[in-house]
């Protein structure tokens, strides 16, 4: 999983008027969320030739400016996850243009009243100059927990993955509860079990497409496993030398993993 901090490197930013030369960064993106890179799997070094939709500047990354464009093509481009086995550093940058593109591209209209938005002077938002409505960035919050029974580790087996065969617990957070409950109420949901000493770990961004994933770790309490063969088909306890590992290291889960079995006799 990626542990650079965005944070120790980017300067926010937020313009539509100021225009990239051939020193800044500039990510394109297609109408699927796709990045585009040149025959050398770098990023471009102008606008040219592209059906530019919109480009703003976002901020600075390592000193040069960053700027997220989007364009109408039917062209395939490069996807986040094959963005990431490319260049850690890339994605990274990557992960908060989309991110800022795809709000931009959902708000360019007021939702309340319809009328077309604009960017405000300061803030990252984009203000209804007809009823005076804000919109800003918006992400999902959820939350993946890593559940200990002495040296077992629970997985399961989910629905809607194609090819991981075994993953940790998650699940989004709803509406008017915190982010404890929601751990205690996707497990119970998901594979019946009571858990004991929640135990926050660390967080990620996560764009696909806009969650924030925060890292849990806990201990079985008690109950059987019992899936919702919904989401859940199957559930099972793993010894470290039986997990079934992850093909990349690019989420969040992957390390709450490695954290198991480093800290497992």
């Amino acid at each position: 999983m990626i542990e650079k901090s965005l944070y120790e490197n980017y300067q926010i930013g937020f313009d539509d008027s100021v225009t990239p030369n051939s020193d800044d960064y500039i990510l394109i993106f297609n109408n699927e969320r796709e990045l585009y890179l040149d025959e050398n799997k770098k990023l471009p070094k102008s606008l040219e030739g592209f059906n530019i939709d919109f480009c703003f500047y976002i901020g600075e990354y390592k000193g040069k400016k960053l700027f997220v464009a989007n364009v109408n093509t039917a062209e395939s481009f490069y996807n986040l996850f094959d963005v990431y086995q490319l260049n850690h550093d890339l994605y990274h940058i990557a992960g908060k243009a989309v991110l800022v593109r795809d709000w931009y591209a959902s708000h360019r209209f007021c939702g309340r009243c319809g009328a077309e938005t604009v960017l405000d002077e300061k803030d990252m938002m984009l203000k209804c100059p007809s009823c005076g409505q804000n919109h800003y960035p918006r992400i999902a919050p959820a939350i993946i927990v890593a559940i200990r029974n002495d040296d077992e580790l629970l997985m399961a087996q989910h629905s809607y993955h194609d090819t991981i065969r075994y993953a940790l617990i998650a699940g989004f957070v709803e509406p008017g509860e915190s982010i404890e409950e929601a751990v205690h109420r996707e497990v119970e949901e998901e594979v019946g079990i009571k858990i004991k000493n929640l135990e926050y770990m660390k967080s990620q961004s996560w764009p696909f497409p806009n969650s924030l994933m925060l890292a849990f770790r806990a201990e079985y309490e008690s109950g059987d496993i019992k899936v919702d063969g919904d989401e859940i088909v199957k559930a099972k306890w793993f010894k470290k030398d039986e997990i079934i590992r992850y093909e990349t290291d690019i989420s969040i889960s992957d390390w709450l993993v490695q954290n198991f079995i480093d800290t497992t006799d």
